[in-house]
């Protein structure tokens, strides 16, 4: 039997990226938690759903660190001064500043700009497919949550293609074993980039300001009422574009394989609104956007049978998680009627997925659509499976639409 230890190592392969769910089923042999000795990187790898969710609720398994130092370089600045990396009560300042953009009543008032969107891609989408195959996720699945996200910060639609390849760099950055030192420089020149970007957006939006969520942020700054810094809220933005974009491009590509193999489930995904939000979940708990956090012990804990060192890190792997068979009956299936599918794939506790709801309602009004739209459609070929694992998906999926 493989040692945890082991496990990771092939974790980190490309084999192992491509298909992780065999070695998380034998980390689910060895327990729910396994100290990994061997591992210059982490204490410990958790696997186990009840051990998972109780780490990520837990304040003394503590996620991110103080403000970046001011030599420090562009990636780790940007990231840095965002929620997302940042401790208490930092952390929480941050999150109360973004959170009005992504209340259940904001998202519901976004949904007929989705909708919408929704059926403007999928025309375009159909004259495409009319010379042959098309690539769903560069035609679809990337302009449909980048749109979102240009209405909802008020960025340009001109400007998103400039944003594909930056943001790429950086989701190459956060990878388990992204610090190889050219994704380290390809991350800092994004993350530049990006930044300046963000900077003039800002100026622009304190001299001309819009009904956007960054105008909104602009003036809550300048009247003092949140302490927000500008790196801050460039820091937020660069970290709530790129997951709000990757975790939904992943959500719809991440959906076809499976759907297309039931065309009974396709077929009452179309015609019934529930079937989409049953569906969406699934797809999140069977393969999952996100599948690993990291957490460090601030004291010598006990969890799962082990005690994590103090100072040690975990790697929390959410997509084992989700298919714990100690929580999910035959957890290997696709079953859009699981009665349970609560699933840990945006986390749990304080540092929930701030934009969680808005992913859920693009994959629940998107889904319908493109199947009420294209009945008929199927893979032209084998979608290409992307490099990383900690933000799992496809690079490309050929379809045809008739």
């Amino acid at each position: 039997m493989m040692t945890a230890d082991e496990i990771l190592a092939l974790l980190q392969t490309d084999e192992g990226r491509r298909e992780p769910y065999p070695l998380y089923e034998k980390l689910h042999e060895l327990g729910p938690v396994n100290l990994t000795p061997a591992g210059p990187a982490y204490a410990a790898v958790a696997n186990g759903y009840a051990e998972v969710d109780q780490i990520l609720r837990d304040p003394r398994f503590v996620k991110g660190g103080p403000a970046p130092a001011a030599d420090a370089d562009p990636i780790t600045t940007a990231l840095g001064n965002s929620m997302m990396f940042r401790t208490e009560p930092d952390h929480a300042r941050m999150r109360r500043a973004f959170h009005t953009a992504f209340t259940p009543r904001r998202v519901a008032e976004l949904e007929p700009r989705i909708a919408a969107l929704t059926d403007e891609l999928l025309d375009r989408l159909a004259v495409l497919g009319e010379d042959g195959p098309v690539d769903f996720l560069a035609e679809f699945g990337y302009l449909l949550p980048a749109g979102v996200m240009s209405a909802l910060l008020g960025i340009p639609a001109t400007d998103l293609d400039w944003f594909r390849s930056r943001v790429q760099r950086v989701e190459d950055y956060l990878d388990f074993g992204g610090g190889a030192p050219e994704k380290v420089a390809a991350a800092n020149e994004a993350a530049a980039e990006m930044s300046a970007y963000y900077h003039r957006l800002i100026a622009d939006r304190r001299v001309a300001p819009g009904n956007d969520l960054i105008s909104g942020l602009v003036q809550l700054i300048d009247s003092g009422e949140e302490r927000l810094t500008d790196e801050e809220l460039v820091g937020n933005l660069l970290v709530l574009f790129n997951a709000s974009f990757v975790t939904t491009i992943n959500l719809l590509g991440n959906a076809l394989p499976p759907l297309l193999e039931r065309p009974s489930v396709v077929k009452s995904l179309a015609a019934d609104p529930d079937v989409a939000e049953a569906c969406v979940e699934e797809v999140l708990r069977y393969d999952g956007t996100v599948q690993l956090l990291v957490r460090t012990a601030s004291e010598d804990l006990p969890v799962g049978g082990v005690v994590v060192p103090a100072g040690g890190l975990v790697l929390l792997l959410l997509g084992a998680a989700n298919r714990d068979p100690a929580r999910f009956p035959a957890p290997d299936v696709f079953d859009v009627e699981r009665p349970d599918k609560r699933h840990l794939t945006f986390g749990a506790g304080p540092y929930f997925c701030v934009g969680a709801v808005l992913a859920r309602a693009e994959g629940r009004l998107a889904l319908p659509r493109l199947f009420q739209r294209f009945p008929d459609l199927a893979l032209a070929g084998p979608p290409v499976q992307s490099a990383g694992l900690a933000l799992r998906g496809f690079a490309s999926m050929p379809v045809t639409l008739t």
